[in-house]
C-alpha cells in the first residue's frame, strides 16, 4: 500500500479527437508544477496519478497541481490490492473514530465479483464493527469513504475531493501580452486567460523616477503570482514618464489618462508583434473609472491596429474581481500602497466620454513617434524565477 495523488481532468473530455493535444499540454504542465520533487506521472483513462513521492511531500505537491489549470479534483490515495482485506486496512487509516460516514464505490473493473453497492455495504460493516461510535448516514455523513476500484486487482482509497484549478492546459490557446499594473485588476485578467489555455507575458510601463523601485518590485512580485498558473511568463518594463511630461506639457489636463493609453496600446502592440502574441489583455472593466467608459475604451483601442484586445473583465463588478484576486492568491501584493504610473499627473478632472476627434487634436501636438522611440529604449528584461 503506498500513497498516490489522483489528478482528474473534466473540460478535456469534451476534445474529441483532438484530446490527445491538450493531454500532452496538461502532462508538460504537471511535470512542470513538480519540478524539482521526485516522483513518476501515470497517465490512466481519464486521470493520471502521480506515485513514487516521498510522502512528506504531499501537501507541497498538491498546493503546487492545484495551479494546473486543466485539473479539475484532486485527491491523496492509498494504491493497494483490491481484495476486501486491503481496502478495510486503506479504509481504517482514513476513517475517524467517531462521527457519521458513508463508504462511496466504484467499480471501474467490472470483473470485479462485488457490485459497488456490495462493496460499500461490507466495508461499511468492517469499519463499524472496528470504530464503535461510528454511525452511518448516507444523506449528510461528516466524512466519506472512497473506493475506486481499477484494473488488474489494484484500488484506489480516498476520503475528499480537492478543487483544482479547472480550465484548459495553459499553452493550447496561443499567446497574448499582459498590460500588467500595479492593481488588483490586471493580474486577475492574465489569470483568467491562462485558464483559457493561453500563454501569457506581461508589459508594465512605469514612471520613475515618480514611481519608485518599490513599485517595480511589486509589479515583479505580481508576475511570480501570475507565473504558477501560466506555466512561467516574461515581463518587460517600459517607462513612459517623458510620454507623461509632453501630454503634460501640450495638452489638456482631461485628456492625459486617454492619450497616455493610447501610446501605451500603439507600444503593447508593437512589442506583442515582436514577441509573437496573438492579442493584448487588460485588466478594464466597464465603467470602472474615468477612463474605463465605453467612450474611452474606444479612443485608445483605435490605435490597435493588427491584435485584438481582450477584456475578460469587463462585465465584472470590483468584489468579483478581488474574489478572483484573492482567490489566485494576489489581492495582499495587489494593494500595496505603491503608486503606478496612472497616478502621476493625474487630472481633477479627466474626460469620462472623450470625443475620438477632440484626441486626434490633441493628439497632433506630439511627436508620437519619437516618444514611441524613445520608450523602446527604455524596455527592460526582468527574468520571473
Amino acid at each position: 500500500m503506498k500513497k498516490v495523488i489522483i489528478i482528474r481532468y473534466a473540460e478535456l473530455f469534451l476534445k474529441g479527437k483532438n484530446r490527445g493535444f491538450f493531454e500532452r499540454a496538461f502532462e508538460t504542465n504537471i511535470q512542470r508544477a513538480l519540478k524539482g520533487f521526485e516522483c513518476e506521472l501515470i497517465k490512466q483513462n481519464g486521470r493520471y496519478l502521480v506515485q513514487n513521492f516521498e510522502e512528506e511531500n504531499a501537501e507541497e505537491m498538491i498546493e503546487k497541481l492545484k495551479k494546473v489549470f486543466g485539473a479539475h479534483t484532486l485527491s491523496l490515495a492509498y494504491e493497494t490490492a483490491s481484495d476486501m482485506d486491503s481496502l478495510f486496512e486503506a479504509a481504517k487509516l482514513l476513517c475517524r473514530e467517531s462521527g457519521s460516514f458513508k463508504v462511496e464505490s466504484h467499480r471501474g473493473d467490472k470483473k470485479y465479483p462485488l457490485t459497488s453497492i456490495e462493496i460499500s455495504r461490507e466495508l461499511g460493516g468492517k469499519l463499524l464493527s472496528c470504530f464503535h461510535k461510528l454511525t452511518v448516514d448516507v444523506r449528510n455523513p461528516s466524512f466519506t469513504i472512497r473506493v475506486d476500484i481499477r484494473e488488474h486487482g489494484v484500488a484506489l482509497v480516498f476520503g475528499e475531493f480537492i478543487e483544482g484549478a479547472n480550465g484548459m492546459p495553459v499553452g493550447t490557446a496561443g499567446k497574448g501580452l499582459l498590460l500588467l499594473s500595479g492593481g488588483i485588476d490586471s493580474p486577475v485578467a492574465g489569470y483568467m486567460m491562462a485558464k483559457r489555455g493561453m500563454n501569457v507575458d506581461c508589459l508594465h510601463f512605469h514612471s520613475y523616477p515618480y514611481t519608485n523601485e518599490q513599485a517595480k518590485e511589486k509589479v515583479v512580485d505580481l508576475a511570480k503570482i501570475l507565473s504558477e498558473y501560466t506555466c512561467g511568463t516574461h515581463l518587460c518594463t517600459v517607462s513612459v514618464t517623458h510620454i507623461q511630461e509632453a501630454i503634460h506639457e501640450k495638452c489638456k489636463p482631461e485628456f492625459m489618462i486617454t492619450l497616455l493609453r493610447r501610446f501605451m496600446y500603439r507600444i503593447a502592440e508593437r512589442h506583442a508583434l515582436r514577441i509573437n502574441a496573438q492579442c493584448l489583455i487588460t485588466g478594464e472593466s466597464l465603467g470602472q473609472v474615468a477612463s474605463q467608459t465605453i467612450e474611452g475604451m474606444t479612443s485608445s483601442n483605435s490605435v490597435v491596429e493588427q491584435l485584438p484586445v481582450l477584456r475578460p473583465l469587463v462585465g465584472f463588478d470590483k468584489n468579483e474581481i478581488i474574489e478572483r484576486s484573492v482567490k489566485m492568491g494576489a489581492y495582499e501584493t495587489s494593494i500595496l500602497p505603491f503608486e503606478d504610473c496612472c497616478t502621476v499627473f493625474l487630472p481633477d478632472f479627466p474626460a469620462i466620454r472623450p470625443k475620438l476627434k477632440d484626441i486626434l487634436y490633441e493628439e497632433r501636438k506630439l511627436d508620437v513617434e519619437g516618444l514611441i522611440e524613445e520608450a523602446f529604449a527604455s524596455l527592460e528584461k526582468i527574468r520571473i524565477e
